[in-house]
């Protein structure tokens, strides 16, 4: 992905773990291309399991991996596998949903 504008990146459950065995920081800033990109294609640029992945937080709300991220969001990836009620308040399930 080119270098360009960043943004600050989150990862939650099985994916913090995952960043902390390849001894990577769990919060980070990430180049974008100057007009963004998807999610799906941040999360496999920052060589994440996008297949583990079930939704994004971009500033505050839940979206699927197809949403568009650019430059100065607020992004936070969310893995499959968080606690049943939660998923469906955090709107967790739809946007796990909505690329397929």
């Amino acid at each position: 992905m080119p270098q360009g504008p960043q943004v600050n990146v989150r990862v939650f459950g099985v994916l913090r773990e995952f960043q902390r065995q390849r001894d990577l920081p769990c919060e980070q800033s990430v180049p974008l291309p100057q007009g963004g990109c998807s999610a799906s294609r941040l999360a496999s640029a920052m060589g994440l399991p996008v297949d583990r992945i079930e939704g994004v937080f971009c500033n505050h709300t839940i979206f699927g991996l197809d949403h568009p991220v650019r430059p100065g969001d607020e992004v936070a990836f969310v893995p499959f596998g968080t606690p049943g009620p939660h998923r469906y308040f955090l709107g967790l399930y739809k946007a796990g949903h909505s690329d397929r």
